[in-house]
């Protein structure tokens, strides 16, 4: 099993808990505009927000649109009209103050950091990833982070990848490897730039019969024998 050298980790859900950052995110800044948070609302905007995810990956909006469109359109739809791109910022600040990490994210960074070098590679806004980096302690792990706002591109687009590779030193395609939860952005987006890919899936969804990623793993401890090089997981070499 080959030897990586250069670590290309997602952020969110790989290494930081969006989900638990929301919880705390959307409750705030919902009662500041004293509006009711709901079951129904929540899912609204949830609904709407997969929605434009979805669409920037596939190219098809910006993500200066999605940040100004997702809280105009929820609030829009139970009637209200709000300034969607004031709402993203402050839900933004919200989601900074999260410190809660996808299990055993934390102590893999302090682990391997001594013998990998460590890159982010996210989709979403600059200032947001960096200090949430900041406040959970993981920065100091890093030799640099990639956010789509400051490539102008976004996972899985081949130039996001192109500008990442260009600039890390000594680069090699076949000593990396992505890990991330995206099958969309991190798995067929790391496929079609020519590195190997690690699909962390607690979940199980089923990939895409075209495109397999190179390895499957439920939890993150799972990556210890992979990079390892132990037998414990096997390569994907076509089927799972």
């Amino acid at each position: 099993m080959k030897q990586y050298e250069f670590l290309l980790f997602d952020l969110d859900d790989t290494l930081l808990d969006f989900n638990a950052a929301e919880q705390i995110a959307l409750p705030k800044l919902f009662e500041a505009h004293q509006f009711p948070l709901t079951e129904e609302v929540r899912q609204v905007y949830k609904g709407i927000n997969a929605e434009l995810w979805q669409a920037l990956e596939e190219g098809q909006i910006t993500r200066e649109e999605l940040m100004e469109i997702r809280f105009a359109k929820t609030f829009e739809y139970f009637g209200e009209k709000v300034d969607g791109r004031a709402l993203d910022a402050e839900f933004r600040s919200y989601l900074t103050e999260s410190k809660v990490f996808v299990e055993g994210a934390f102590e893999l960074i302090q682990s391997i950091a001594p013998n990998y070098e460590l890159y982010i590679t996210s989709n979403g806004s600059s200032d947001t990833q960096v200090k949430r980096m900041q406040v959970t302690g993981l920065a100091p792990y890093f030799k640099q982070v990639f956010v789509s706002e400051d490539t102008g591109y976004q996972k899985p687009m081949k130039p996001f990848f192109d500008y990442v590779f260009e600039r890390i030193p000594q680069f090699d395609s076949a000593k990396t490897m992505i890990i991330g939860d995206s099958y969309s952005a991190d798995i067929i987006g790391g496929a079609g730039a020519g590195i190997d890919t690690c699909w962390l899936n607690p979940t199980r969804k089923e990939a895409h019969a075209m495109i397999q990623p190179t390895y499957v793993i439920d939890t993150l401890s799972q990556l210890y024998p992979i990079l390892e090089g132990a037998n414990s997981l096997q390569k994907i070499t076509g089927k799972q």
